[in-house]
């Protein structure tokens, strides 16, 4: 990443043109309400950057669809613009945008400095109360446009909800290809919308369950080039890889803890129980942190890491429960029908994401930490393995569907369900934090 900082700056606030704005008349500014139970989609006017070939327009577009995809923001075709910004850096024709009802509007530019970097410039707009909300500029080498738009989308996000956006984020997945008694499987990465696919293992061995660091660009995952499952770990800048530990059994679902410095896992013993331990990546010191006769895995960390959420079929079947990180206090949470996996602690701290199987369906839901008010966000065919955006708003997962899973991206409102575009099937996903 270090690299990459050396090309891209936030170089602060716009202020040209924020004087002449000053004498208008105080009004709200426009802005979403998150805690509403329905939202509407707020009706957003994004132009083509101003530029001297198609990089304006391109940038504009990945911005647009960052905000549809949420499903808070609602672009407005272009074809319905009256006003065609000559001057992104002027104020427009607030009465043009009102009479499409485009309560926001973003307005930039794109060129290319002596040096050979390119400067993109953005500003959001309440077109209502005729106020610039925001607005910034950015400085990339042309290999990093695209995630300068992410970038944008993020701040706009932002400002127009109060929350971290989460545009500017990555996803590792399984790759898999091939005919499906002999499916491939490779560790992949891309950005969070699909584009920029690229291969971190060469297919040669299995591998499962890849899991982000939440402090560095690290992931842990879990390959069997051995014979027997093993945990690893790999920088993903430098493409450097280690072995977590030669855990004597088989190891499953890795997990970091919040500060970096940990993995939990579950291992499984020759008796058929398996039990979740923690390592100290600095020491590499195991604790135990179970000690049942049944089969205890898929441990996460709660974002302070005070405590771990698990699975347990300790009482018959397999259901959530939730831990002190030093193993005290094993308490079950969840009580529906059905049988609950892959618990995964929401980044806020709020929720708790799980796969339910119940009825010959498989279901991806959301509970408080207590195990209360539990709802179904998506129901399918095999689907399974949540992980949440950085901000806590938007799960994805992986469906089997036409012979092979694919990715899938869904709201809490369980109402915004959007498929991931990859090029091969895909599953286990697990999203990054917001890039530095």
């Amino acid at each position: 990443m270090k690299k990459f900082l050396t090309t891209l700056m936030l170089i602060g606030t716009i202020t040209a043109g924020i004087s002449a704005l000053a004498t208008l008349p105080a009004k709200a500014l426009v802005q979403l309400d998150l805690t509403e139970p329905n939202i509407e989609p707020l009706p957003i006017a994004i132009t083509d950057f101003q530029s001297g070939d198609g990089l304006g327009a391109e940038i504009s577009k990945i911005v647009s669809a960052d905000l549809k995809r949420s499903g808070l923001f609602a672009p407005i075709d272009k074809s319905a613009f009256i006003e065609k910004i000559s001057n992104p850096d002027a104020a427009p024709r607030f009465e043009d945008w009102k009479v499409i009802n485009a309560q926001a509007l973003v307005t930039g530019s794109v060129s290319k400095e002596a040096d050979g970097r390119v400067r993109a410039q953005y500003r959001l707009w309440d077109t209502f109360a005729g106020q610039q909300l925001s607005g910034e500029q950015f400085f990339a080498n042309d290999a990093n446009t695209r995630r300068v738009a992410h970038i944008i989308a993020d701040a706009i996000y932002e400002r127009l909800t109060g929350e971290k956006g989460y545009f500017d984020t990555r996803v590792v997945f399984i790759d898999e290809s091939g005919a499906k008694n002999a499916r491939k499987k490779r560790l992949a990465i891309m950005d969070q919308d699909g584009a920029n696919i690229r291969y971190l293992s060469d297919g040669r061995s299995i591998v499962l369950t890849p899991r982000f660091s939440p402090s560095r660009q690290e992931i842990t995952y879990m390959s069997y080039e051995s014979g027997q499952p093993k945990v690893y770990l790999l920088q993903i800048e430098t493409g450097q890889r280690e072995l977590v530990g030669d855990f004597p059994g088989m190891t499953f679902a890795p997990r970091f803890s919040p500060d970096g410095q940990k993995v939990i896992m579950s291992l499984l013993r020759d008796d058929g129980n398996s039990n979740i331990f923690a390592m100290d990546l600095r020491s590499r010191s195991t604790t135990r942190l179970t000690n049942s006769t049944a089969i205890d895995t898929s441990p996460s960390y709660s974002p302070d890491g005070s405590k771990v959420v698990f699975t347990s079929d300790r009482g018959g079947r397999a259901q959530i429960y939730v831990m002190g990180a030093d193993g005290s206090g094993q308490t079950r949470i969840s009580f529906g029908d059905g049988v609950y996996s892959t618990p995964v602690w929401s980044p806020r701290g709020d929720l708790i994401a799980f796969t339910k199987q119940t009825a010959g369906e498989f279901q991806i839901g959301v509970m408080r930490v207590d195990g209360s008010g539990e709802r179904i966000l998506s129901t399918g065919f095999q689907q399974e393995g949540p992980t949440w955006a950085p901000n806590g708003r938007v799960l994805m997962f992986f469906r089997d569907s036409a012979g092979g899973p694919k990715l899938v991206s869904v709201d809490l409102t369980g109402r915004n369900e959007q498929s991931i575009p990859t090029a091969n099937f895909a599953s286990d996903p697990a999203w990054s934090p917001l890039l530095e």
